[in-house]
């Protein structure tokens, strides 16, 4: 699914879950940043109890940004990292849970995917290398200006996937992140934290959907908790409302469709790299003094309130006069459902649904069309199913002709994009019925003859200016089902045999995409073998495929699931081969090697009815994991120790600080030395429960904890303490319940009459500031901003990852948020109207039943409340808070004892060999 284009119809569609984010900026004292105080009330009038971080989501824009000077070195990512966390921390303020999750070892059908994204990475950077080389020589040949080039790393992002050097660095760093906060900040200061790197295996989301799945299974778990998710992935909106839970909210950085970014020859904004002219660059400012400020803003973020999007599609899909009693729930999963076959991370979108095309409205209103049908048939699909689960048949995977191969030269024919349409893109078979003649607007039946069904062709008018590519398959004429499986899958439309298994394979990933987002990886080595899916109009007597899947696959506990290094074999492309030990990066290159055609140099790129390259399919060879664990069991002896280690599977990590009630429990387990899981205390972690381990690793008290990046220094008066964690654990077969669970409260509705209009008198519909609507903006006058130029600072001092305010005039617009009317007088008010913290109402946890007595008419007194009533005590932070470094943190000091300042080169690497870890320009 395409995010931008999903998003961009979700906004427009349901406007009014968006709503902008109130952020409160540090301030700086005489040079001293003074960090936000993330202990006080939330100033979005709201009140989080858990943060999850998809960490992939932070990790890639802060090593390699499109809009800044990317960083300088992987020092200077770590801290870009750590202040981007900071910043979404301050905005949300989580009272209970902090829970980072990277992503690791992925499913088998997610290891497509990610296969063709890093190959045509690779090839899309040297290509750009190579034509960025090209207009450098034709502008110096032609006398133009240029700045020198810079010698510098190549980063490589491929690197940020699970085994890498980079990644195992990055874990070590968030450890060291984890403690000083829980050390210094008052925010942190009864916060539970929970690190699941990149050794444990999963997908990001997935972890952090698991871990709410299994806790929502736990009579201890809080029904009213209020989740707040951070990331930009679309899906993550199907998972949230997957959950069921009520209070459900999306943090991400707002989509600004494009971005203005610098020439990568020149640093000049307003022209790319193939229009560079190579002219001076213009001064800024009198003195350029602004000649390395950013001409855009720094990235806002936006809520996504799924409440209200539940609130929408409960009006949307509300039907009367039904065979059976309407239950919303299950018409929200529906929804989901029907999301997935306009494309996921897992199986390719129908060729006839397109979002920006109005397909998932046009889903729906089938659906509501068709449900009424569907009342009587459950009973029989029940016993149709139980006849399915005595057949198996093995998943299909083409062979011969079918299987894709690796090409030769660059320049062969076989290399050359090829296209399937977008201007013939048509509306789908529409309900009226229309004259059975053939016409340009004339739909056509599953065997691509004319049909009595009328469907209508997109207008000129609503395609994009730029020319379309040439289209080979053409929807709209007579034959296109046959034109279609002849160019995609080089067979017969006619070969009955055939598109039945293809069917198979799309509806056997249904399901596992179904199941991957309600009870978790349904199977670890499961995948879809084509490029393409079939039509809809195929989806005939599916009704008698099988859904199951094979069992035992699971991580941890089987030898079919891959290991880190073992998946960098399986989605690196050769020329990210230096992320390898030396002998399993040969396997890549040599030519003698058995796997050779798993890492073509160059490959197809079928743009399927797209404009650009990136959004077309990668004709890849599929990865047969039999032959590459055959060939890596001649290279596993060479792995060193250090590597072997970075080539197991690890688990989540949990962290306190000594205010939390669980710092004592955990400091005793280490004391008495045990070796046996220990179960979690409910009662001490606002009901959270599971395993707890000892760490090999761990971080304890009174012992330093080293800092990983050199210019930040060692924590040598730690009391943090972490210890392994280990979600509750079910039986395989365990089914979680898709309901909202008894003692929920549902959310105060929030959309009026209003709101369910598209459009308002013709304006442009504005998001909210914060959660309450009837917050009132003041503005200053031209007094006020006079008077904020003569105090704001006009240096920018502190570098470029750094949170201090940039020079004025550095951004375009307005930088400054309005100030609230009455904002100190509204404090108060704003306290006395939070939802008492760990509080609920509806059945009491078990161990509130076991350990106390309620009073007729009380109000349950929580265990965690009860333990957390010292949290009125001064919070003492270490006696570095104040001294503060880049993004907060204590600087080191020098042999002399003074402090040093933020350098300016962060941590030098030499000049790898050819087989460095980084490919240099």
């Amino acid at each position: 699914m395409g995010v931008p284009a999903f998003f961009r119809w979700l906004s427009r569609k349901y406007p009014s879950i968006i709503v902008n984010c109130v952020e409160e900026k540090p301030k700086e004292c005489n040079g001293v940043k003074i960090p936000v105080d993330a202990s006080k009330p939330n100033p979005n009038d709201v009140e989080f109890d858990n943060l999850y971080l998809d960490m992939n989501g932070i990790i890639h824009p802060c090593t390699h940004p499109e809009d800044k000077p990317a960083p300088k070195n992987e020092d200077e990512m770590m801290v870009a990292i750590f202040e981007y966390i900071d910043r979404l921390f301050n905005i949300v303020r989580p009272r209970r849970l902090l829970y980072m999750a990277i992503d690791g070892v992925a499913p088998r059908a997610k290891m497509n995917q990610q296969r063709s994204r890093r190959f045509r990475a690779s090839k899309e950077g040297m290509e750009a290398a190579v034509e960025k080389q090209r207009v450098r020589e034709e502008i110096l040949a032609k006398g133009g200006f240029l700045p020198p080039e810079e010698i510098k790393e190549r980063f490589d992002s491929n690197c940020i996937t699970p085994g890498t050097e980079f990644m195992d660095n990055l874990a070590k760093c968030l450890r060291y992140y984890i403690a000083d906060r829980l050390n210094n900040d008052p925010g942190w200061k009864n916060l539970t934290v929970i690190l699941s790197d990149a050794s444990a295996p999963g997908e990001g989301e997935h972890k952090i959907m698991d871990y709410i799945r299994r806790q929502r299974a736990q009579p201890n778990h809080d029904p009213n908790t209020h989740h707040c998710l951070c990331g930009a992935d679309a899906d993550l909106i199907m998972l949230g409302l997957a959950t069921h839970e009520p209070n459900f909210t999306i943090i991400r950085e707002e989509f600004k469709p494009n971005k203005p970014k610098p020439c990568g020859l020149c640093n000049q904004f307003g022209h790319e790299v193939k229009d560079c002219e190579g002219l001076p660059r213009e001064k800024k400012g009198k003195h350029d003094e602004l000649a390395d400020s950013l001409p855009c803003a720094e990235g806002e973020f936006i809520f996504l309130r799924l409440n209200v999007l539940r609130e929408y599609l409960e009006r949307e899909l509300t039907m009367a006069s039904l065979p059976f009693t309407f239950d919303v729930e299950r018409s929200i999963d529906d929804w989901v459902f029907m999301c997935f076959f306009v494309g996921n991370d897992f199986l390719p979108h129908l060729p006839s649904l397109e979002i920006r095309e109005g397909a998932i409205d046009r889903l729906v209103n089938i659906y509501k069309n068709v449900v009424h049908k569907t009342g009587d048939s459950f009973r029989r699909r029940q016993k149709e199913k139980r006849k399915r689960m005595k057949r198996d048949q093995p998943a299909f995977t083409p062979s011969g002709i079918l299987t894709p191969h690796a090409l030769g030269a660059r320049n062969s024919p076989g290399s050359q994009v090829t296209s399937n349409p977008r201007q013939a893109a048509y509306e789908m078979r529409m309900q009226n019925n229309s004259s059975p003649s053939v016409s340009p607007n004339t739909s056509f039946t599953s065997d691509g003859s004319p049909s009595p069904i009328g469907g209508i062709k997109r207008k000129a008018e609503d395609s994009d200016s730029e020319p379309e590519p040439e289209d080979n398959v053409r929807l709209w004429e007579a034959g296109w089902k046959q034109r279609y499986y002849k160019n995609k899958f080089d067979v017969d439309a006619a070969d009955e045999k055939f598109r039945r298994k293809v069917v198979q394979s799309y509806v056997e990933g249904l399901c596992w995409v179904l199941r991957y987002y309600y009870q978790g990886c349904a199977s670890w080595k499961w995948y879809y073998p084509f490029h393409y899916a079939p039509f809809a109009s195929d989806f005939e007597g599916i009704a008698d495929m099988p859904s199951d899947f094979e069992k035992g696959t699971k991580p941890l506990f089987s030898f079919l699931q891959f290991k880190p290094l073992e998946q960098l074999m399986g989605v690196f492309p050769a020329a990210s081969g230096n992320f390898l030990p030396p002998t399993w990066r040969k396997l890549m290159s040599d030519p003698d090697s058995s796997i050779i055609d798993f890492y073509p140099e160059d490959f197809a790129i079928d743009l399927n009815g797209k404009k650009y390259a990136w959004q077309g399919v990668a004709l890849l060879p599929f990865v047969d994991e039999r032959r590459l664990r055959a060939a890596l069991e001649e290279v596993y002896p060479d792995l060193t120790p250090e590597e072997n280690r970075r080539n197991s599977l690890g688990g989540d990590v949990l962290f306190v600080g000594k205010h939390h009630p669980l710092h004592d429990f955990i400091l005793e387990l280490y004391q008495t030395g045990s070796t046996e899981p220990v179960d979690v205390p409910p009662e001490l972690c606002h009901g959270i429960q599971g395993k707890f381990s000892l760490d090999e690793e761990a971080i304890l008290p009174d012992q330093i904890v080293c800092s990983p990046v050199p210019m930040l220094r060692d924590l040598t008066q730690n009391t943090a303490i972490s210890i392994n964690f280990k979600d509750p654990q079910f039986a395989e077969d365990y089914i979680f319940k898709a309901v909202m669970l008894p003692g929920a409260r549902k959310p105060a509705a929030v959309l009026k009459p209003s709101d369910w209009e598209k459009s308002s008198n013709g304006r442009q519909w504005k998001p909210q500031l914060g959660f309450n609507r009837d917050r009132r903006p003041v503005h200053l006058d031209q007094a006020a901003f006079r008077t904020l130029g003569h105090v704001m600072p006009r240096g920018s001092g502190a570098g470029i990852y750094s949170s201090a305010a940039p020079p004025p005039g550095t951004y375009q617009g307005n930088l400054y948020r309005p100030l609230l009317r009455g904002q100190q007088a509204q404090i108060p008010k704003l306290m006395s109207n939070m939802r008492p913290q760990d509080s609920w109402r509806g059945p009491p946890p078990l161990f509130q039943q076991q350990r106390f007595d309620r009073g007729v008419g009380a109000e349950p007194l929580l265990p965690w409340n009860r333990m957390l009533q010292s949290q009125n005590a001064a919070f003492q932070p270490n006696q570095y808070q104040m001294l503060a470094g880049p993004g907060g943190y204590p600087p080191r000091r020098d042999d002399r004892g003074g402090r040093q300042g933020y350098p300016r080169e962060g941590r030098k690497y030499p000049l790898p060999p050819p087989s460095g870890r980084y490919s240099w320009n």
